[in-house]
């Protein structure tokens, strides 16, 4: 089974619209959309939900009232300045911020009451839904929730338990921007990863950034320049770059107000479209099928 992940350094370098692009013209795949913190491949795709499942990312401390005796041990004990005492000091009363916690159980460990117990948190949603590029899982993480590379984790396990059932050999993953934990576990198994960057020194510096990740995980990459007109200069540095370091560059794309404004409409991107940002996303897709034939 191949997986291919398309991501970038930063977000709004037009990581997601290739993609869609890609899920037009890829045959027997699996869609997953791994950036659970701001997902937009939906917006797209306009998935028809067929199950959805609770994701419980971590543990919350919860304070039995009734239990407890006011002894204020806890207090200190937090590290994360979550528990606090409240109302009249002589009463001895006690709260937990659930935005504070952190869920590392501490506080209930050393309770002797028995007051502080750890409970289920709630932090989104994961689905598997149907569109009309194939099966699609993906999720949403409640806002400013933590655990989101544990959540990427399951959209992916589930996206590949999807494949084995169609029998689908190839999965196709929008995965997050950036370097960060949901970057890395969305890179777990990945056959290639496309970086789609810009020509910008930001972009430029983000991309150095992500194929040292990939370097340090062993992961393959190709490189696509989105909007590579706005600084053409930069586009060829980026080019040359990719050279330098033995990096397959896939191509250039330039901007294009007829596809910016599909997007506007939340229009699928395809070959329908005469234009030459989608001429350009075709030869980008043809290169990089020659590099999955090597694979």
């Amino acid at each position: 089974m191949k997986e291919i992940v398309v991501i970038s350094g930063k977000g709004g370098t037009g990581k997601t619209t290739f993609l869609g692009y890609l899920a037009t013209v890829m045959k027997d795949k699996v869609l997953a959309d791994c950036d659970v913190d701001a997902p937009n491949l939906h917006l797209m795709l306009k998935p028809k939900i067929v199950q959805s499942e609770r994701f419980i990312g971590s543990k919350i401390a919860t304070i039995d009232d009734t239990k407890c005796s006011g002894c204020g041990w806890c207090i200190p004990a937090c590290r994360f300045d979550a528990i606090q005492s409240t109302g009249n000091p002589c009463l001895g009363r006690i709260k937990i911020d659930a935005d504070a916690c952190e869920g590392c159980s501490l506080c209930a460990r050393i309770c002797d009451n028995g007051a502080i117990d750890m409970k289920d948190r709630y932090v989104g949603d994961w689905f598997v839904s149907d569109t009309s590029c194939g099966t699609m899982v993906h999720a949403l993480l409640e806002p400013g929730a933590e655990n989101s590379g544990k959540l990427v984790a399951i959209v992916k396990q589930k996206a590949r338990m999807v494949a084995m059932d169609q029998g689908l050999q190839l999965i196709l993953v929008d995965g997050p921007p950036g370097v960060g934990c949901p970057v890395i576990s969305s890179l777990s198994g990945a056959s290639i990863a496309v970086i789609v960057t810009e020509p910008t020194s930001s972009g430029l510096n983000d991309l150095e950034r992500v194929l040292d990740l990939l370097h340090g995980f062993k992961v393959g990459a190709a490189i696509i320049v989105n909007r590579c007109d706005i600084n053409v200069g930069a586009a060829d540095s980026i080019e040359r770059m990719a050279m330098e370091r033995g990096v397959d560059f896939l191509g250039k794309i330039p901007y294009d107000d007829i596809l910016a404004e599909e997007m506007a409409k939340g229009n699928v991107v395809d070959d329908r479209l005469n234009c030459p940002a989608i001429d350009a996303m075709r030869q980008c897709w043809e290169r990089l099928s020659a590099l999955l034939e090597e694979l």
